[in-house]
């Protein structure tokens, strides 16, 4: 099948502008966008040798996608002990906490941008037998000339937003191209399971990586020195929080639980002097005495939050346009969880819990304050609402076998 003509001429546009991409990454880099150190993989040179055998690789772009393969990483080294694993990235964020998490004898490199020297240098390099992309990567460049050698292609946890299938629809046969050339896709939800299909993709059942996995680790002795730094304090937690919620939280925690603290952990940790400067908070990453308004400025670390706090609060939720955060990791961990009402990127998942007492929403700062005081003055409620959310999260785990078992052709030799 030939390829569309905008798919020809952006190929060609990416091509043109490619001899570009090393100036515009320093750039990035300049403002830590980029790893100064590892431009070159962005460019496709490899940074690490090939083992020989068989390699799958895998792609999520930022911190929440790379995060959702970490289950899967850990349930195909069981499974392939043969198969080399590569790990792919696009953000510095997200490359640090898989520093930290992946285990040892998976590689990791940044992903390569979307010009076809890049992207041939890449595949060149690494060879892969499978790729799996997880929820909405679709680079053209990359895509197609991963089909042309024969990699088998799958996209897990897919998703799609109207905006972005709207756009698409502009362009048909370029879509029908890109869905089309993936040998398995598992929409993780049922709106974007319509317009992949309406695209031209043919879906497999669903599948949400998010929704799987096992609580995220803590360091157990760091955990009882905070716990004993707080003395019976109440703590609540906000995690993941954007510009726009951090003083919105604040301000309904300090009236809900005047002699409580705040955990507050950015979703952008590089955030966290502002965040203590504007709350009058003591910062994590300066290893500064956990005061009422705590900055949790670090990565990797939100395993022991969760486990410190009485209450979660999940940002991305209190101002338009972001669409909300996964609640499985405190979910995971059986805490009582609050959340906003713009959460369209887990609709489902709120819905859900909602449904079954395990998180409630709350429409404002002043519904904030009331929830907050309505569970800590309500122990015995707030301890259900934590067990039903651990409950929600303990029957998602049969997705992954599904999953596993549709891979498995696609690794065959």
């Amino acid at each position: 099948m030939s390829t569309p003509l905008p798919l020809v001429l952006y190929g060609a546009a990416m091509a043109a502008l490619e001899p570009l991409a090393p100036s515009l990454l320093r750039a990035r880099a300049r403002r830590g966008k980029e790893d100064p150190g590892r431009l070159s993989e962005r460019l496709g040179r490899a940074g690490l040798p090939r083992p020989d055998g068989a390699l799958v690789w895998l792609h999520g772009v930022s911190v929440g996608e790379t995060t959702s393969l970490l289950p899967l990483v850990a349930a195909l080294r069981t499974r392939r002990p043969d198969l080399t694993i590569l790990v792919t990235c696009g953000t510095t964020t997200a490359a640090a906490l898989l520093a930290q998490r992946l285990p040892e004898g998976v590689l990791h490199q940044f992903a390569p941008v979307d010009g076809p020297g890049a992207v041939r240098r890449f595949l060149d390099h690494w060879r892969p037998n499978a790729a799996v992309f997880v929820e909405s990567e679709l680079w053209p460049n990359l895509i197609l000339a991963a089909k042309a050698r024969g990699v088998r292609l799958a996209l897990l946890s897919a998703r799609m937003t109207a905006a972005s299938a709207n756009g698409w629809s502009q362009w048909p046969a370029s879509a029908r191209a890109l869905v089309s050339a993936f040998d398995l896709i598992m929409p993780q939800d049922a709106a974007t399971d319509e317009r992949l299909s309406r695209l031209g993709g043919t879906n497999g059942p669903r599948l949400n990586l998010k929704l799987v996995g096992e609580p995220l680790p803590a360091d157990m002795a760091e955990l009882d020195r905070l716990r004993t730094a707080l003395a019976g304090r109440t703590v609540v937690l906000a995690a993941s929080t954007h510009p726009g919620e951090d003083a919105l939280i604040a301000n309904a925690v300090r009236n809900a639980a005047p002699g409580g603290v705040l955990i507050l952990a950015p979703r952008h940790p590089e955030r966290g002097p502002e965040i203590a400067a504007m709350l009058g908070g003591a910062l994590r990453s300066q290893g500064e005495a956990m005061g009422p308004v705590y900055v949790a400025d670090t990565l990797g670390e939100l395993g022991l939050f969760f486990r410190l706090a009485d209450i979660v609060v999940m940002g991305g939720s209190f101002v338009p346009g972001i669409g909300g955060h996964n609640p499985l990791e405190p979910a995971r961990i059986g805490r009582p969880i609050l959340t906003g009402r713009y959460v369209f990127n887990a609709a489902d998942i709120y819905a859900e819990m909602f449904a079954e007492a395990a998180a409630i929403e709350a429409v404002n700062g002043t519904a904030l304050t009331r929830h907050i005081r309505g569970l800590l003055d309500n122990p015995v409620i707030a301890r259900r609402m934590g067990e039903a959310a651990l409950a929600y999260a303990n029957r998602q785990g049969a997705a992954l076998d599904q999953a596993l078992a549709l891979l498995d052709p696609l690794l065959a030799p």
